[in-house]
């Protein structure tokens, strides 16, 4: 039987969990059954991984969802959460699908292996994945996370004389793929010093980044080439930063190589969370790794710095004090934390905000240590979008029921800082229909970075092989 594999979508949620059910009710009258029934699969977590783009759904021919697969990531390490197929769609090929899409995404990602736990006795479990190359891992080979996992299933009465997990190695993408992330930023506060000669604005931000943003694909081209794969609505391929941070490190390095570029936007459009910046970072970073260019953190951000003064923070993955127009990092240890990030989904034009005449242009410098104390929170810019975009200062106020709800950059994304992801949780599953909200963690380092440690091994390992 075909099928199509397409990324998750937030709506499908309920039908996922519905197909979950469904193959559970194989192992009614196993041994495992009280602990699958016991325990079904969180609303939150699955909304939260298909918003990350970490979860596929299996298409049938009538284009009706009849299984899906979704992978997370702990501790470096990507497993298999959750792979599930309709009882009446067995037998088809379309756990194989699943199971292959999955493998080929982690190994585009530059990750050396896939993990999952399973059932030993179960023809479609264990019997299953070896034969898709999956071994058995010896318990004295536990990663941390499968020690965590283990001692979690004991907990809740698995059998654990029927319990395995498994590990399949991976190798690159035959047709030369690699996947990159490229996260969204917060900014905890901005506040707008001066003004300079040129135009720009003196301002001071501390840049917050999360394990949560875009996805893009890249491969090399061996004729110079410099190519957009997927199309961005309202953005042309020729002024989108991704095909420009690539024409212009390709010149710089002097190098001949070209590349494709697919892109997966999740940030919203003009949100205040640096998408387009934090995409062009990635393929700088990126390409720079893939066509050899050796150019080392420095210069990459002052041609980030080129194209814009956002780019810089996403190129050196650190979260970051800013000053100047945002260019002047100094890299800062912040707690950790979990956000609702909340999208009433509108555009809000940043050239506009920096042209609006009621805009704080002249306010007094801040310090790390106000940063740090609590006392410098404010943005600038939200009395002005409050003003001029009700829709937003709808959702602002509606987010400030729960806590101090902050505009990001110059919105119209806003977010509220909890000190537990589930506090986080508990607000984002009462958001109202007619904004989007979602649960991203901060990070003291980016994802790109590890991305690029990860691609950075897989290469090391090929020449070795």
């Amino acid at each position: 039987m075909s099928c199509t594999i397409v990324p998750a979508r937030l709506d499908q949620a309920d039908t996922l969990r519905d197909i979950e059910r469904a193959a559970q009710e194989l192992f009614r009258g196993h041994p495992a059954w009280p602990s699958y029934a016991a325990a079904p699969m969180d609303a939150q977590a699955l909304a939260e991984a298909i918003v990350a783009g970490h979860v596929w759904v299996a298409l049938d021919e009538d284009g009706r969802a009849a299984g899906f697969v979704g992978v997370a990531v702990e501790d470096g390490e990507i497993g298999i959460a959750e792979i599930d197929v309709l009882p009446s769609h067995g037998r088809r090929g379309i756990g194989a699908a699943l199971l292959e899409h999955a493998c080929a995404w982690a190994a585009e990602s530059g990750y050396p292996s896939v993990v999952l736990g399973t059932l030993s006795d179960v023809p479609w479990n264990a019997p299953f994945y070896a034969r898709h190359g999956f071994e058995a891992i010896d318990p004295r080979q536990y990663t941390p996370a499968l020690v965590e996992h283990h001692a979690h299933d004991r907990e809740r009465g698995f059998p654990m004389h029927l319990r395995v997990f498994m590990r399949r190695r991976l190798q690159a993408s035959s047709e030369g793929w690699t996947r990159w992330p490229a996260p969204a930023k917060l900014n905890l506060f901005l506040r707008i010093t001066g003004r300079r000669a040129d135009g720009y604005h003196e301002l001071q931000t501390v840049f917050r980044l999360l394990d949560w943003g875009d996805e893009l694909r890249l491969r090399v081209r061996g004729d110079g080439a410099i190519r957009r794969v997927t199309d961005v609505p309202g953005v042309p391929a020729e002024s989108d930063l991704v095909v420009r941070a690539a024409r212009l490190l390709r010149e710089h390095a002097g190098v001949a190589p070209g590349a494709e570029i697919g892109l997966e936007k999740r940030i919203p459009m003009g949100g205040g969370l640096g998408g387009g910046s934090s995409d062009a970072a990635t393929v700088l970073v990126a390409l720079n790794h893939l066509w050899r260019c050796r150019l080392d953190e420095d210069a990459l951000a002052e041609l980030g710095r080129r194209l814009g003064a956002d780019v810089p923070v996403f190129v050196r993955g650190r979260s970051a004090w800013a000053e100047g127009v945002g260019e002047r990092l100094t890299p800062l240890a912040l707690p950790r934390r979990h956000y609702v990030v909340l999208d009433p989904h509108e555009h809000v034009p940043t050239t506009a905000l920096f042209q609006a005449p009621e805009l704080t242009r002249n306010a007094p410098p801040a310090t790390i240590s106000s940063f740090v104390s609590g006392e410098t929170t404010e943005n600038a810019f939200t009395p002005v979008v409050r003003k001029r975009h009700p829709r937003v200062a709808a959702a602002l106020d509606w987010l400030g029921r729960h806590g101090p709800a902050r505009l990001s950059g110059s919105g119209g994304c806003m977010f509220l800082e909890t000190a537990t992801r589930e506090q986080a949780e508990a607000v984002a599953a009462q958001c109202p229909s007619e904004f989007g909200a979602h649960v991203a963690n901060g990070v003291s380092r980016s994802p790109l970075l590890a991305a690029l440690d990860r691609h950075h091994a897989a290469s090391a390992g090929a020449k070795t092989s």
